[in-house]
């Protein structure tokens, strides 16, 4: 990974998706994805021990919900996987940091906080008005 980033943090002073920006988010992307990778391992060692030869038939249902619950976040961890691997591709085809709906910019607060974002907090907001709604009926 490029050691020149140091402490660098994108500004709205400077060209938006500019190099330095993309590689900024690249590393910050797989970063994520790595320390997610590091953490499902060690749930996949966690899994593997066997809760069949807990004596007590309470310590077996605790165990079992307590593997229910590390699948399905494993489950959520591995959509999150793709959704990461989808903005580095959009990074690779100069796609990143754009509306996927309105084509405009997506502001770089919301990039650096939730650096997998294809809608514009507009954007957002208004798809999550339309869900409630759909919701509702």
């Amino acid at each position: 990974m490029d050691e020149d980033l140091g402490n660098y943090i994108p500004t709205d002073d400077e060209p938006f998706m500019n190099e330095r920006q993309l590689q900024f988010f690249r590393v910050k992307l797989e970063k994520w994805k790595a320390d997610i990778l590091a953490d499902s391992q060690n749930t996949i060692s966690h899994l593997q021990i066997d809760s069949i030869n807990l004596p007590d038939s309470i310590d077996r249902a605790s165990a079992e919900t307590e593997k229910g619950i590390e699948l399905r976040t494993r489950d959520r961890q591995r959509k999150l996987i793709a959704k990461i691997d989808e903005a580095i591709k959009r990074i690779d085809e100069g796609e990143y940091g754009y509306c996927e709906e309105t084509g405009e910019p997506i502001s770089l607060g919301r990039l650096i906080a939730r650096p997998i974002a294809t809608l514009s907090l507009e954007a957002q907001e208004r798809h999550e008005r339309q869900e409630r709604v759909h919701r509702d009926d």
